[in-house]
């Protein structure tokens, strides 16, 4: 069946996180499988432009609705690692994606809009008719609206919607104009608690929600993360429309992609190494410490890798450091923060180790040493305080370091602890605990390297259990596969 993924982010060109991996990843898993798939993306200005090959103007004078009036666009082609791209360039002074970042202004809400509207109007011009539109996140939450309500009334009649939350912390809570700048009209048909109205302001229309109700089926990124925001306040206020809408809705696990992600083929890390050559994983662990300037001593290496922020745990890992370090044992982090405040407080604690044989921080982003840290590392922490799936876990597993993660979201789908999981031992694979709270993370570090000194080949056998685990895109290629196909045929 043909694919349009419609979403503000792509790997590589348009990341700024896991969102943009999935887009990537799950498109290149439907492909194999012999769906044709196209993204349609805006055409920001900071975009990656050395990793589109043979980008071209496709459509030359796209006239896309805007308040009472229609902006000009133009829509580029070209190919992003084998996926086929379609990139809109309105051509406005309000330079909506000609501002050096992806998200962070004001107008969000507009900006995202007027993509939304822009991206239908492209497939209607250009007599695009998928089998399936499939968008992402609050960014494009009016696509099914827009669809149902305008274009399936110019002949659009045949695409069906999965709508895929990502992170439900964002929403894209707005105002009434939004109705007026989209040309949905009257505004008194949406603003409407079983339509667009925010569940929380009664002034305010909400894009996620819009796309929660308008579209055929909902998904987001774990199980676990769908009971939680439907159940719990971690919905942020849309427990209630999840709710009303679960016949329809449902966790699909995220996978990662094993072509960048593999140990056997990682040409990031200087000693390749598999299940059946595990002690080549050490001799990463050697070129590790020699990269960071770490004494070569028998002591476990814990790692933290990633994003710096609230929702990532950041003063459990803050405490984490402090702790490791005080125990004798070697820790490393490599990660920065969009708060500047977080970032100087990072920073401040490498100016305090600076000079420590165990300890190195990392403050910004090096794909090249990610790689090496989740070959050369044991244990890596993840105290997220939520986790819609998680990626960083998956990876480490894959490549024999230990994840030590708190039991939230997609975090619980696939860590099992080695001590109290009701799975059997070879399916073990690491540390959960649940307390977010120091007392929590100490526990579980000290179950974690407690075996590792006293137990090594215990130890190494859970690292085996992390590796022969299967977190690829086969299994979530097929489950949205099905979703397509169910939706399709009603």
């Amino acid at each position: 069946m043909f694919i349009i993924m419609i979403s503000p982010e792509c790997a590589p060109v348009a990341k700024v996180g896991g969102l943009a991996d999935v887009v990537f990843g799950l498109s290149r898993e439907l492909e194999i499988r012999g769906n044709p798939v196209e993204i349609i993306l805006p055409k920001y200005d900071c975009m990656r432009y050395d990793q589109i090959y043979d980008l071209h103007v496709d459509y030359h004078d796209l006239w896309v609705p805007h308040y009472d009036h229609w902006v000009h666009c133009t829509v580029f082609a070209g190919m992003v690692h084998g996926r086929s791209c379609f990139f809109i360039e309105p051509h406005s002074d309000r330079g909506f994606f000609s501002r050096g970042v992806f998200y962070g202004h004001n107008d969000d809400d507009e900006r995202f809009a007027f993509f939304s509207r822009a991206a239908l109007e492209f497939m209607y011009k250009a007599n695009k008719h998928p089998d399936i539109i499939h968008c992402h996140d609050w960014q494009t939450g009016l696509v099914p609206v827009l669809l149902y309500d305008i274009y399936k009334n110019v002949g659009m009649t045949h695409p069906r919607v999965c709508y895929t939350l990502h992170n439900v912390k964002h929403q894209g809570v707005t105002g009434e104009f939004i109705l007026r700048e989209s040309g949905l009209k009257p505004a008194s048909e949406y603003f409407r608690l079983d339509r667009m109205q925010d569940d929380g302001n009664p002034f305010a229309i909400n894009l996620m929600k819009s796309g929660i109700v308008y579209s055929n089926f909902v998904t987001t990124v774990s199980q676990q993360y769908a009971w939680d925001i439907k159940t719990s306040d971690q919905g942020c206020g849309l427990g209630h429309t999840l709710y009303t809408h679960s016949d329809k809705f449902g966790g699909i696990l995220n996978g990662i992609d094993y072509d960048v992600w593999n140990p056997v083929i990682d040409r990031h890390i200087p000693y390749n190494y598999s299940i059946e050559t595990i002690n080549d994983k050490y001799k990463n662990k050697e070129a590790l410490r020699h990269r960071l300037l770490l004494r070569q001593e028998y002591k476990p290496i814990i790692a933290a890798v990633g994003r710096l922020d609230h929702q990532k745990g950041v003063p459990l890992i803050k405490h984490a450091l402090h702790y490791a370090i005080n125990n004798g044992w070697q820790f490393v982090l490599l990660g920065n923060s969009n708060e500047k405040s977080l970032n100087d407080e990072f920073l401040a604690i490498k100016a305090q180790y600076n000079d420590h044989p165990d300890c190195h921080l990392e403050i910004g982003y090096d794909e090249e040493l990610a790689h090496l840290i989740y070959a050369g590392a044991d244990m890596i922490i993840i105290p997220s305080l939520f986790e819609p799936c998680g990626l960083t876990q998956m990876i480490a597993m894959k490549y024999g370091t230990v994840p030590i993660v708190r039991g939230t979201g997609g975090l619980t789908n696939t860590v099992f602890d080695v001590n109290t999981s009701d799975l059997p031992f070879e399916q073990r694979n690491g540390y959960v605990f649940y307390d977010y709270n120091h007392h929590g993370i100490e526990a579980a570090l000290h179950h974690a390297v407690g075996l590792w000194y006293s137990f090594p080949e215990t130890f190494r056998q859970v690292m085996i259990n992390g590796m022969r685990y299967d977190y690829s895109w086969n299994n979530p290629g097929q489950n949205y596969l099905n979703i397509y196909e169910y939706i399709r045929e009603k």
